[in-house]
This record gives C-alpha cells, structure tokens and sequence, in this order.
C-alpha cells in the first residue's frame, strides 16, 4: 500500500519543477492527483506521465493569481475525485531586485502567485476537507522565508509571509483536523533557479555552484523537495502541524 492510498490532492505549479515531482511521487504513492498550472503542454505531459504509472490525474490549465481560477481548480478537483484531502501550494515565481529596482506590477505579481494564491485556493479548498473529516496542507515558503536574501525583496517578503500564514492557519483549522504545515527549500535544480542566473546577468553554472555554498556542498533535486512533502501529507506527520521544516542541505543551520 502507498503512503496516500484513497487520498486526493491538489497542487498549484504542478507542470515543473518541485510540484511535478510531487505530484509524480504522490500519484505512485496511490493519490488521485490534480496539478494547476498556466504551462498547457507540460501540464498535459504530467497528467499522462500519471495515466502511464497508473495513476489518476487531471491537469487544470489555470492562473492561482485569480480567485475564479483557484475556486475552479479546488471545484474541477472535487468533482473528479470526489473530494479533497490534501493540497500544496506550490506555485511560486522569483524576482531578483531591491524595493528600488522592483515595479510596482513586479511586486503585485509576485506577492500574487506566492501569496495570494495561497489564501485563495486553502480558502476554497477548507470546506471541502472538512466535509473530508480532515486534510493536510503544505506550503512551499524557502530558506528565504527563514532568512533574507540579497535582490530578492518580494521573493522574501511573500515567503516571509508564507511561513506565518502556516502557524496561523494550523491554530484556526486544527479544531477541524486540518494540519497546515510549510516547507522551507533550498536552492532546488528547477528551471526558476536557472532564471535566476539570467535575471542577474551571471553564467548559469557559476551561479550553480554559488549555490551549492552549504553544508552539503549541493543543491537539492526536485524529488528530494518532494519526499518532504509527501511526509506531511501523509499519516506519518498525523501529529505535525505549525511546522516549518527546511530542506536545504543544512543552509539554516551554517
């Protein structure tokens, strides 16, 4: 048996990344599994990746920046699965400036995939897990949640924000057995940590081994992230909520 067996999920950001690696592992783990995502292509190649392994899966094309986008998801996922135990958010975009640098769009589109689609899709989606009996949710903050970081400064502050948002949600919705947990990655092999290099003008693999500069002397993979996730998802994690767990290689802790 697989550690999510009958259970059904929801991950925002799901084409690339740490979310399509989740949203794999959690489909082998026996999850019905339903990513949103705005990529079409690489969200219809996740959702057949899970068909292939034997798996249920829905790829939703959508933009977790807007509430009729996250109230679709959450609904389009219940009425294929029939109801709703776990939800990642995910979804999550970097731009690497200062207040000075960043616009004023720039940091309202940050703030909105990061943030705000947070709020939104748990906001539609508590409902339907406690009609569940329960559920678990998991966000997707970073060490820079934890710690700042330098040209980074929406990135920081909605993942700041994340990070309290998890102790918050995990005292209101305990009471309906709905643990709310957060994780703190580091530097991940993703796409989004290659743009970084281009946004500051640097060679992409100089930045990679800028940023391996930990005590584990790597940056993470994508299915490392994931394993982490899945432990909060799962019953494993039955008596954790409130918590904030950093899979960095040890970054936190140098």
């Amino acid at each position: 048996m697989g550690a999510l067996d009958g259970k059904r999920a929801l991950i925002s950001g799901g084409a690339s990344g740490i979310g399509r690696a989740t949203a794999l592992l959690f489909a082998q783990e026996g999850a019905a599994v339903a990513i949103v995502d705005l990529d079409g292509a690489r969200g219809k190649e996740v959702e057949r990746e899970i068909h292939q392994g034997g798996g249920r899966g829905l790829f939703i094309l959508g933009d977790v920046s807007r509430a009729e986008d996250c109230r679709r998801a959450v609904e389009e996922t219940v009425r294929a699965f029939g109801g709703l135990d776990i939800l990642f958010n995910n979804a999550g975009i970097i731009r690497r400036a200062t207040v000075v640098e960043t616009t004023e769009e720039e940091w309202d589109r940050v703030i909105a995939v990061n943030l705000r689609s947070a709020f939104l899709l748990s906001k539609y989606a508590i409902p339907y897990m406690v009609q569940a009996g329960g559920g678990s949710i998991i966000h997707n903050a970073s060490g820079w949640g934890l710690v700042g970081g330098p040209r980074a400064a929406s990135y920081c502050a909605s993942k700041g924000a994340l990070v309290n948002l998890t102790r918050a949600m995990a005292i209101d919705h305990g009471a309906q057995n709905i643990r709310v947990n957060c994780i703190c990655p580091g530097d991940t092999d993703t796409q989004m940590l290659r743009n970084e290099a281009r946004q500051l003008g640097e060679e992409e693999e100089r930045f990679l081994a800028e940023a391996a500069d930990r005590p584990l002397r790597r940056i993470a993979h994508p299915q490392e992230i994931a394993r982490a996730v899945l432990f909060l998802a799962s019953d494993a994690a039955s008596f954790v909520t409130g918590a904030v767990l950093a899979v960095d290689g040890g970054a936190s802790a140098d």
